[in-house]
């Protein structure tokens, strides 16, 4: 559990620094690899909180 913590907050923190670059140069790849890894976050958040929830109700 710690791991997939771990990961997440690392993860977020490359999207923070996607974004920053971004912003600051202005540069659109960074922007594209910013919202690409935000979405897998979100799926691999979605999938994994998913199998918890099915573990309690199962």
């Amino acid at each position: 559990m710690v791991f997939f913590r771990a990961l997440f907050f690392i993860l977020l923190l490359g999207v923070i620094v996607c974004f920053g670059l971004f912003i600051y140069t202005g540069d659109a790849r960074y922007k594209r690899y910013g919202l690409m890894t935000l979405k897998w976050i979100f799926f691999a958040g979605f999938g994994f909180f998913g199998v918890l929830i099915l573990q309690k109700i199962l």
